[in-house]
């Protein structure tokens, strides 16, 4: 009999321990902050950071986040689909050694929604005033993906004001008509003209699990992958809370199901700050008018340092996939003819992210930063 109560409650602590378990797990999963939307409460405030909007003469708003005077400037640029606060994780210990600037670019975030300015010369221009009119100083810049295709323009453009030049991971080259077509990014950009030019789906999250490309690269080896990872767990999720962007209880961050959720998130559907209509640009190519790659590249006069990912698991030991889709933002080829072209140039690549580089490698980003910034100003 005591042996039997002993088993009874030992199974009962297991099971106990399990459900435990689970609850943490279901937990974390269900409140990762893929927006890091609470940035400034959980640290930017604790860490010196302000919230700030610059209007310019045209009425055009640009909201920032600055963090305490620690020393030269340093602005921030983030990539398509996110915001400033993607910089979360490098922030609180870049500010030590920085006095940091981190915009949101129009179309995202919590600046202006004006389709008449989403194109790389009308915000680069901006940002040119933006550094004249508010940092009032010349900075180190910083952009990632789209934004590294911005901090060039103005690097090439305002000279004067530029210390070093960091490109991370930018799509250059890669995202030019007869090239971009190729791309995963253009079939992205794709989809959201597709959707914005359709009366069938009411919401781009739903129409995107029905036409993203990635579901070829899910179903590479089996054709119902897609459908029984990604697609149909969300549609079960959104039948029960209509309106969200989709989590899954049993999906860590880390695995990344949930990230493709969050990367689809728009203004038109309400889950997130991000302009479908900024994409279409990259799709038409209007955002690139008056922009010449070559030409911006050649004209970068500071240290720049260009920052490139490795290829990943599902592509190595290049960047296509098997439909000869380029899924990165550059190839090995690219990279090169950047750093070629860039007079002062230094490449720094194998960096085992996806692409976002700050994100998935902080310590990796912010030890790129520093160097620079201890060589130039030791």
């Amino acid at each position: 009999m005591e042996r039997k109560m002993k088993i009874v409650v030992t199974t009962g602590i297991v099971v106990l321990l399990i459900t435990i378990a689970i609850i943490i797990f279901a937990y974390r999963n269900m409140n990762a902050d893929f927006f890091n939307a609470d940035f400034m409460k959980k640290t930017g405030y604790k860490s010196g950071f302000t919230e700030n909007t610059a209007i310019l003469e045209d009425g055009s708003e640009i909201y920032y986040i600055e963090g305490p005077n620690n020393g030269p400037a340093l602005l921030l640029l983030h990539g398509q689909q996110t915001s400033s606060y993607d910089y979360a994780k490098v922030l609180p210990e870049l500010s030590k050694s920085f006095h940091l600037y981190a915009l949101d670019y129009y179309g995202h975030g919590k600046s202006s929604k004006d389709p008449d300015k989403y194109s790389a010369v009308a915000i680069g221009n901006d940002i040119i005033w933006f550094i004249e009119n508010i940092i009032k100083e010349k900075v180190y810049i910083s952009g990632h993906s789209s934004g590294a295709l911005l901090a060039a323009y103005v690097s090439a453009n305002a000279p004067e004001a530029i210390i070093a030049t960091i490109l991370e991971d930018g799509p250059f080259f890669s995202t030019l008509p007869g090239r971009a077509e190729k791309t995963i990014s253009w079939l992205g950009f794709k989809l959201m003209y597709d959707y914005l030019n359709q009366n069938e789906i009411d919401t781009y999250m739903e129409y995107s699990l029905e036409h993203d490309y990635m579901q070829a690269v899910f179903n590479a080896k089996d054709p119902q992958t897609w459908n029984k990872i990604v697609k149909d767990p969300a549609l079960r999720y959104l039948n029960k809370h209509p309106g969200q962007v989709p989590k899954i209880w049993f999906y860590p961050p880390e695995l990344g199901i949930n990230s493709i959720y969050a990367v689809n998130a728009n203004m038109q559907d309400g889950t997130s700050n991000y302009d479908l209509r900024f994409g279409v640009t990259f799709y038409d190519f209007s955002w690139f008018d008056g922009f010449d790659t070559e030409d911006i590249l050649k004209n970068i006069q500071s240290p720049t340092i260009v920052m490139h990912v490795a290829p990943n698991k599902l592509t190595a030991p290049g960047y296509y996939d098997a439909n000869g889709i380029l899924l990165a933002a550059m190839d090995e080829k690219d990279a090169q003819r950047v750093v070629d072209l860039v007079p002062n140039s230094q490449y720094i690549g194998g960096f085992q992210s996806a692409h976002d580089i700050h994100a998935d490698l902080p310590d990796e980003y912010i030890e790129v930063l520093l160097k620079i910034k201890d060589q130039i100003q030791p």
